[in-house]
């Protein structure tokens, strides 16, 4: 008989992805908005995260709106993580929208419809609803089963208790499924929404809490409700106004969210929901979220983008723009005009600007600490103190590529420690930015397509590349 090999299966759900700036946790700030040394995953970049968190603080307090911010700064001086750091620090309840400069030329629709979408990405509404609630402990839950598989639905019967009244419910098939979905026992508090049937268990009464059941850690404890079973409550749902576009200029309705391609969305229909919202207002029904809209690489948008973002910023409904790029005084796209970090000078006096500067070996070091933790790598400290002095010679990003890197090549020679030798190796794998551009110019020849520079002006350029 054939010996069956089964293969090794792995769980896909225990893989997670690291990414750049999957160690960022906040901006690193105290209470008086000070940066500490090094926190929440942030180093250095004491000033400029200083001046994010006045911006966070704004936007928490709701006093600042259609205004923009300009991260500008070297290349891997930490522009991207200062903009995570806000997004973080911001929590769930501020919508944050983010965009690549580049992105715009590669959808199908255009760049200022690109653009609006991504504005009320950012931009959230608050609705307030009242909604009838059963809430109360329960004191039984009793499950009738038929006898004969299939032969009929199950029933029960739920009963509820404030700290004035019980009460009795029958049970559907339905919500008998809602309950154990929720795992409700006897015990628990717990509100059922009237007009949907959704069950939410609030906590566990404080009069069971000398049971002697298994209860974890994160049990929560709270008082039995008092007063009615069945009460009005205010609900508040938070959705973006692109969302709502959405839902409105789409057949499918909510269902065109899961979609993915959204299209074009009219401009007849923003506007009457700009007026059903600004009705909500008025009544008190809704709110509006200023949120915030992070576009890295700015100086890839053209000037018909800038013009979009102008007239838009000036919208009372604008969310606070924040704004990055690497670049220095170079030609704004769709013309032969130079200008700083190739933004046209109209738009960027509406910008505060905030600088990022170099990291210190110090920082780079901290910052590869990290990173090794992050990335569950256990290196030496003569590794690391090599790997901080690359990062200083060429550039902080490569130090980090060269982490992963270094553990497959410790693991090849069934190392546990990443050691200096297994650092060497990958360096003498992997190519710098620096030393791959001394190789393409001592090689340049026997490239396809090579302009070889003449002895003069042009050997000057070719230096300036390689330093």
């Amino acid at each position: 008989m054939a010996e069956i090999k089964l293969s090794e299966m792995r769980d896909l759900t225990r893989i997670e992805r690291i990414g750049a700036h999957s160690h960022i946790r906040g901006l690193g700030l105290d209470s008086t908005l000070e940066a500490r040394a090094s926190s929440e995953g942030m180093v250095g970049q004491t000033s400029a995260r200083r001046a994010a968190g006045v911006i966070v603080k704004m936007v928490q307090e709701g006093k600042i709106a259609g205004r923009a911010v300009l991260l500008a700064g070297q290349p891997g001086t930490g522009k991207t993580a200062i903009a995570m750091g806000m997004a973080k620090s911001l929590g769930q309840e501020t919508p944050f929208a983010m965009l690549a400069g580049s992105e715009l030329f590669s959808l199908e629709m255009s760049k200022t419809e690109a653009l609006m979408q991504a504005f009320r990405k950012a931009i959230g509404v608050r609705i307030k609803e009242e909604t009838e609630v059963i809430e109360g402990e329960v004191v039984e839950i009793q499950i009738d089963r038929p006898a004969v598989a299939g032969a009929a639905s199950k029933t029960g019967k739920l009963t509820l208790k404030t700290t004035e009244m019980e009460t009795v419910y029958d049970l559907g098939a339905k919500m008998i499924e809602a309950l154990g979905k929720e795992k409700v026992q006897s015990g628990d508090v717990i509100a059922i929404d009237k007009a949907s049937g959704k069950i939410t268990k609030l906590g566990r009464s404080f009069s069971r809490s000398r049971d002697y059941d298994a209860m974890g850690p994160q049990t929560k404890f709270v008082q039995c409700p008092d007063g009615e079973l069945q009460k009005r409550k205010e609900v508040v749902h938070c959705v973006t106004l692109h969302e709502i576009d959405v839902i409105n200029s789409r057949t499918q309705g909510f269902l065109a969210l899961f979609t993915g391609d959204t299209g074009e969305i009219r401009a007849e229909v923003r506007e009457q929901i700009d007026t059903k919202v600004a009705e909500w207002r008025e009544e008190g029904k809704a709110e509006i979220v200023p949120g915030v809209l992070f576009i890295d690489e700015v100086h890839m948008l053209d000037i018909e983008c800038f013009s979009f973002l102008n007239r838009a910023l000036e919208n009372d409904m604008a969310p606070i723009l924040v704004v990055a790029t690497n670049r220095g005084i170079t030609s704004i796209r769709g013309t032969n005009y130079k200008s700083p970090h190739g933004i046209p000078i109209d738009f960027l006096d509406r910008l505060l600007i905030i600088s990022t500067q170099p990291y210190t070996s110090d920082d780079i070091r901290k910052i590869l600490d990290i990173r090794c933790q992050e990335e569950d790598v256990e290196m030496s400290e003569d590794a690391k103190i090599l790997l901080t002095k690359i990062g200083e010679d060429t550039s902080l990003r490569y130090a980090i590529n060269l982490i992963t890197s270094a553990a497959l090549a410790c693991q090849k020679r069934k190392g546990k420690i990443v050691e200096m030798e297994d650092i060497s190796r990958v360096y003498e794998l992997f190519y710098d930015v620096k030393r791959s551009t001394q190789y393409l110019m001592e090689y340049q020849s026997q490239y396809m397509f090579s302009e070889v520079p003449d002895e003069g002006g042009d050997e000057d350029e070719a230096n300036a590349m390689v330093s």
